[in-house]
């Protein structure tokens, strides 16, 4: 095994427990580690990376590790050169090429005379073959950044290699070289990722899921299969332990009902004949220890029932889908809800010209850095509502339930809050303050907010919305997208997502021109 955990604790420094004696081992090849947001992924990579120490238990690697986290922390001054490892190396061979024979040049170099060779290498299949290496980071896109932190630990020829969340900001020619990449890669590799296409490229999946790890041999299609397989047996074992629960009340209170009649009966027949007090007493605490133990025994079939439930119920835990009617975004179709002519952009684009009507459901897709997320800024107006990858629109000091009140402040209490149980918040997960909330969580909020906000959407804007979300959160986002009747345009480069929400027409961003694909 090439990763092995063994009795790994860990909790954060409030005390939240993370980790409670968990035991994997990884074997060579692809895996990928799929959890809902909050399960511990990248908490888990990060203690196999050694960026985090275990409260108690063993992480042991074999090999050399490399590891792209899922935020790099990469000051924007930063070269290409300094990121990937090699700026003393190359610095090093430049002085020897110019005649600087120091022998502290040399010690520099060691082994590694081929390292620019070999940056430009890992660099062109990654998509940055023209990127030189005293570039500055400042000067790249989000995705390039991310190629270029894959590059650096590709560079150290690792044995074994963990990726968090890597296709993130990815384009979708970015996002299939990487594909390419982990294709041919083996070593062991540990992936964790939402993305479907990825994971379909593995060899395995591990499920985080209650502090415990289970494995399924093939790729995420097959997993869900086999998991949809379990969880239709597992209902089914819901509706058997139901059952049985009620039979076993049922008996109990039989049971209950024939003791006090038995108990009453063998009162009165003690007294009609006359038996001495001390043997009747006697005789009456006998068949009240009978009684208890008849009482005992069903109810401890009960408890055994209602645990069989519960062990039913966790097991046949459902993904929650969002159930809603959104009729007030209804827009009838061929309804302009925005025209824009010469649309600009210094420096990104010049005299773009858009036309949206309702209902469409486009995509827009370009390189990293083409200006979508720029273009989607400048689409503006009436009954319009802009998320960003950031999902900034709620008051972080204010509770689910204060910003859907602040956004919809027409509707009765009690309509708010089965409004908001439909988004999943029930209970006391209405007084969150939105500034706590995970980012499924947020989400959900968010969404929640946009699309019963007074007067409702008629166009909405979405930026790159998967980005950090599990794959729960993904299909719930799917299912509120197909509930909404108004038009959008999406930014993803997921093309998963974007036929699970029914995308109907695609725009290309390239090159400062809008077009048609």
């Amino acid at each position: 095994m090439s990763i092995i955990c063994s009795a790994l604790s860990f909790s954060w420094p409030d005390d939240t427990p993370v980790f409670d004696e968990l035991s994997l081992s990884v074997p060579a090849g692809r895996t990928g580690l799929v959890a809902a947001n909050g399960a511990g992924k990248s908490t888990l990579l990060r203690l196999i990376a050694g960026e985090l120490t275990p409260a108690g238990g063993s992480v042991s690697v074999a090999g050399v590790l490399g590891y792209l986290p899922q935020h790099l922390p990469f000051a924007l001054d930063r070269t290409v050169a300094e990121v990937l490892g090699v700026d003393r190396i190359v610095a090093a061979l430049h002085a020897v090429e110019a005649g600087d024979a120091a022998e502290e040049h040399f010690a520099t170099i060691g082994a590694d005379w081929d390292v620019e060779e070999r940056s430009r290498s890992e660099l062109d299949r990654l998509g940055l073959g023209e990127v030189a290496l005293d570039r500055p980071l400042g000067s790249l896109s989000g995705g390039q950044v991310v190629s270029l932190g894959l590059a650096a630990q590709l560079l150290k020829r690792p044995d074994v290699l963990l990726l968090d969340e890597p296709s993130n900001n990815l384009d979708g020619t970015a996002r299939a070289r990487l594909g390419d990449v982990l294709r041919t890669w083996t070593g062991c590799l540990l992936v964790v990722s939402h993305d479907r296409a990825l994971l379909d490229g593995m060899d395995r999946i591990a499920a985080l899921e209650h502090g415990e790890v289970r494995w399924y041999g093939g790729n995420f299609t097959e997993y869900q299969q086999v998991a949809h397989g379990e969880r239709e047996v597992a209902e089914r074992q819901v509706r058997d332990a139901e059952q049985d629960l009620k039979r076993q009340k049922r008996e109990a209170q039989l049971a209950r009902e024939r003791s006090a009649r038995k108990s009453s009966t063998a009162v009165r027949n003690l007294s009609d004949e006359g038996l001495p007090r001390i043997v009747a007493g006697k005789l009456k605490r006998q068949a009240q220890v009978s009684a208890a133990k008849s009482a005992e025994t069903h109810g401890s079939r009960v408890d055994a029932a209602r645990a069989r439930l519960d062990e039913a119920g966790w097991a046949a835990r459902q993904d929650d889908r969002i159930v809603i009617d959104l009729p007030a975004t209804r827009v009838p179709a061929g309804r302009t809800v925005f025209h824009g002519e010469g649309l600009r952009a210094r420096g990104v684009f010049s005299d773009v010209d858009l036309t949206i009507r309702g209902p469409e459901r486009i995509a827009l897709t370009g390189a990293n850095g083409a200006g979508k997320s720029t273009l989607l800024r400048l689409i503006t107006g009436e009954r319009v509502a802009y998320l960003s990858q950031r999902l900034d629109l709620l008051d972080p000091d204010r509770t689910v339930a204060e910003n859907f009140a602040d956004s919809a402040p027409g509707l009765a209490d009690a309509e708010r809050m089965n409004l908001l149980a439909r988004f999943l918040f029930r209970g006391g997960r209405v007084h969150l303050r939105a500034g706590v909330l995970s980012g499924g969580e947020r989400l959900r909020a968010t969404l929640a907010c946009v699309l019963f906000a007074e007067p409702a959407p008629h166009l909405l804007l979405l930026d790159e919305p998967t980005n950090n979300l599990d794959l729960d959160s993904v299909a719930q986002l799917e299912s509120a997208l197909t509930a909404y009747q108004g038009a959008f345009v999406v930014v993803s480069h997921d093309e998963r997502f974007l036929d699970g929400i029914g995308v109907d027409r695609r725009l290309d961003l390239a090159g400062g021109r809008l077009t048609e694909r």
